[in-house]
């Protein structure tokens, strides 16, 4: 038997996402049952593309959007024709990634598949919130992982995998042969990247992140995102390589992992060059943001230590956690405040904040700012500097959602500044990100921030090793 992409990459990873056996896979005779095609598993359930009722030029499969809308929105159960109204605004969406690029119309329908656009649907034509995912009760989504998905636009393609949740192809994944010293994951990524993009950007409008593999490495990026930015994902065991890599990666795909970059891991941006770009976090970015908001909403320990090597992307991990603790609606609209201990990362990841247009960011311009913005119980997102705790005047909120993100930990915390600051807070959760952890008698990063739960002192770390890719 001659291997390839199909046999070999693509088989071994179907089966490993949705159970499906090669055998079933090849057999152009196979149905899928109608439980696939209906929420209730929380799973990816194998449905080859033929059996998805849809014309090549439309990305997205019409009847379960249709049935995701009725499913999820009381107002248009009861008027099941308010769903085509719905689609139809979708639609447009669609056909505008010709006139106002791909990056700008997946934003606006990233927006609509979190949950933040409305319809005149209520009574006396009230606004309700559209759902079209549910991010509350995941397992009341469809989830299908369908190859060869043939799709028409300037000229017809058909990647290799395409992942979707209830009808939109949130993840795009192309396969190339292992056997092939020759060919790599750059080769399917380029096939992304230059080609698919460009001939079938429809497709892309829905897209939370798309990945590429040879069997052996695994690489994932955003939408129109430079190939030499496109990362591995590990978990915390760490580095792997060959079948292992890929096992390892795997777990970018679950369910809960796609559904997560979307809500809580995907940014917009303009860049220097006044061009809308697509941000996704990092896997040891999510997965640092994801410790922070679990252990506030355990309540305890109340402190942590990141320890992420320089370069790392710190200040988005920050962005990422500050966004999704404002978002949890059980920690009840909490104040986040960003601490550095120089003028200039304060303006740095201002502009961070303020770049990735994150709502309720206030900075602090003078000592009398931060002191009235916590006396006055501000919940928002403050960004400042450790200075500006030194003249505090005791308890400036004793609130317990408060959460201030340290950056830089290794300095200025075990003197007045650090404990001035704790004083001012002192029902905070403190987490300390660091590149470089102090463990000395007189300055003591573990000390500061390091909780006596956690092994070796550290909720992550992301090393030097873990930093140093292999292309």
């Amino acid at each position: 038997m001659k291997f390839n992409e199909l046999n070999t990459t693509e088989h071994y990873i179907l089966n490993e996402l949705t159970g499906a056996s090669p055998e079933v896979i090849q057999d152009a005779s196979y149905r899928a049952p109608e439980s696939a095609f209906q929420a209730g598993t929380g799973s990816w359930q194998y449905v080859p593309a033929i059996q998805l009722k849809r014309d090549p030029s439309n990305p997205v499969v019409d009847s379960l959007i249709i049935d995701a809308l009725v499913r999820l929105n009381p107002d248009i159960a009861s008027e099941p024709s308010k769903a085509e109204e719905v689609l139809h605004k979708l639609r447009a969406i669609f056909l505008s990634v010709g006139t106002s690029g791909l990056v700008r119309a997946n934003e606006e329908l990233s927006a609509w598949l979190r949950g933040e656009k409305s319809m005149p649907f209520g009574e006396n034509n009230e606004h309700v919130t559209i759902n079209l995912i549910d991010f509350e009760r995941p397992e009341n989504n469809t989830y299908i992982a369908t190859n060869q998905y043939t799709v028409q636009g300037r000229a017809e393609k058909r990647p290799d995998l395409v992942m979707l949740v209830n009808g939109f192809p949130l993840v795009v994944g192309e396969f190339k042969t292992p056997v092939r010293p020759a060919i790599s994951w750059l080769d399917g990524a380029i096939d992304i990247h230059d080609d698919y993009e460009n001939t079938i950007p429809q497709l892309f409008v829905p897209n939370v992140f798309v990945f590429a593999t040879e069997g052996k490495t695994f690489r994932y990026g955003s939408i129109r995102m430079p190939l030499e930015l496109w990362g591995p994902w590990r978990d915390s065991v760490g580095r792997a390589a060959g079948l292992s890599e890929i096992k390892q990666a795997l777990g970018s795909l679950k369910p809960s992992i796609v559904l997560d970059m979307l809500q809580n891991f995907t940014l917009f941006a303009t860049d220097k060059r006044k061009q809308r770009i697509k941000i996704i976090a990092r896997y040891q970015q999510l997965e640092g943001a994801n410790l922070i908001v679990e252990r506030v909403k355990n309540g305890h320990p109340k402190k942590g230590l990141i320890w992420h090597f320089q370069g790392s992307g710190k200040s988005l991990l920050m962005v990422f956690a500050a966004q999704k603790l404002r978002r949890d609606q059980e920690l009840k609209s909490p104040t986040v405040i960003v601490v550095v201990d120089r003028i200039d990362l304060d303006t740095q990841i201002t502009g961070t904040f303020n770049a990735t247009e994150i709502p309720n960011v206030v900075s602090t311009d003078k000592r009398s700012d931060l002191q009235e913005m916590l006396s006055k119980d501000t919940r928002k997102i403050i960004v400042t500097t450790i200075f500006k705790f030194a003249e505090a005047p005791g308890v400036l909120n004793d609130r317990e959602n408060i959460i201030a993100l340290v950056d830089e930990a290794h300095r200025t915390q075990e003197g007045d500044l650090g404990r001035k600051m704790r004083e001012a807070l002192p029902n905070a959760f403190l987490f300390g990100l660091t590149g470089t952890p102090i463990n000395r008698a007189e300055r003591n990063t573990f000390w500061a921030f390091g909780a006596e739960e956690d092994d070796q002192g550290y909720m992550t770390r992301y090393t030097f090793q873990d930093s140093i890719r292999v292309k």
